[in-house]
């Protein structure tokens, strides 16, 4: 009976000293998910510290600008396409694709009945407008001596400039065929023409981007077609523009198209006003300068497009942004003690090489812009 109340006693100790430490449990584990929510800081030794370079935020202005992909085209006001003027079977080619060419420079040859039929109409008419000139001449002669009605000379008079007429007509028909002037001279100077072939030949100085006929292939006149002539010293960029994008840009905007390194300045000159059905893009047609013919039609490029309106914000270097396992950004945020955390922000438009923060920075903070993923490798040992 004695050692009831002495057991009774230990088993109240005992459970005040469990129901302590539950206590006691129960006011940590605020504590320890508050530790383990504070964000950590990453410290490095003097020699690590020598990788990093810090940038301090400032308030900077900057114009809006637009970032969208973009393929090369040829500038349709400084190119053509070359259809056959005439009919008949391709007898030489005489330039291949790259080959620069100068305006009128013979492009191919072509054995063609069009063309004598068209020389031979010429030769037809030249000497039927000499012979009704000639005899309006005379019949002016006989109206002066009283030898011819005035009506008789008129009618002969009317005659020749018709002749005259179908004779410039004929003319026109040989130089739509392209037909140098030295032939027409030698026709009209009734002089035989060695070879009557067709000549193709390019309306404009420039290169020659495409040559889809061979050799032998038959053409069909103003239907075929043979080449494509385009001057490469200026080309158009179509870039592709997308939901919110296409408010921010207008004719007239100042672009920079990225290619291998190299920026061309050039300028927004048309701002489709439908819908690719096809992308679902908007389609901002860039024309710009292209020295050398460094750009080629169908190469992809990267357009920065700045908009006009002047704003204001806090530019933070592209290299400083990270991205954690959400995907969602964040910067190296250099602390007082000396170490460096994590701190999400919220990117606005990219402006060049940096993008403007909009929320989670302060003027005076300093992030990392070179070694911020040396800095996230530290942090995930």
């Amino acid at each position: 009976m004695a050692d009831r109340p002495v057991s009774a006693r230990r088993a109240a100790a005992l459970a005040l000293v469990v129901l302590a430490a539950a206590e006691l449990a129960g006011c940590s584990r605020p504590d320890q998910a508050a530790a383990q929510a504070a964000p950590s800081l990453v410290t490095l030794t003097a020699a690590q510290r020598q990788r990093i370079r810090l940038f301090t935020v400032t308030p900077g202005s900057f114009r809006d600008t637009v970032q969208a992909t973009g393929v090369v085209d040829f500038d349709n006001d400084q190119a053509t396409g070359v259809l056959a003027p005439f009919s008949g079977p391709v007898v030489r080619l005489l330039v291949s694709p790259g080959d620069h060419v100068a305006k009128g420079q013979p492009l191919a040859l072509v054995q063609s009945s069009d063309f004598g039929a068209a020389v031979s109409a010429y030769r037809k008419a030249a000497a039927a407008a000499a012979n009704a000139r000639r005899l309006a001449d005379i019949d002016k002669d006989l109206v002066a001596h009283h030898g011819l009605s005035a009506r008789e000379a008129a009618q002969a008079e009317t005659d020749a400039v018709g002749a005259e007429s179908d004779l410039a007509a004929a003319r026109q028909a040989l130089s739509a065929m392209a037909v140098p002037e030295a032939t027409l001279r030698a026709i009209d100077a009734g002089r035989p023409i060695s070879r009557l072939e067709g000549v193709i030949r390019s309306p404009i100085a420039g290169v020659v981007v495409e040559r889809p006929i061979t050799p032998g292939q038959l053409l069909q006149a103003g239907t075929t077609p043979c080449f494509t002539i385009a001057d490469l010293s200026r080309v158009w960029v179509n870039a592709q523009l997308f939901g919110d994008d296409v408010k921010r840009v207008r004719v007239g905007d100042a672009a920079q198209v990225a290619s291998d390194g190299t920026n061309y300045a050039g300028r927004v000159q048309t701002v489709a006003s439908e819908v690719d059905p096809a992308t679902g893009a908007v389609t901002a047609r860039v024309a710009l300068e292209n020295p050398g013919g460094v750009l080629k039609k169908q190469m992809y490029v990267r357009v920065a497009i700045q908009g006009r309106t002047v704003s204001t914000g806090l530019l933070v270097p592209a290299s400083a942004i990270l991205r954690d396992d959400e995907n969602l950004p964040f910067v190296y945020l250099a602390a007082p003690s000396g170490g460096f955390a994590r701190r999400r922000v919220t990117i606005g438009p990219r402006v060049g090489e940096a993008y403007d923060i909009t929320e989670g920075l302060a003027a005076g903070d300093r992030v990392v812009v070179d070694g911020a993923i040396f800095l996230q490798f530290m942090q995930s040992q």
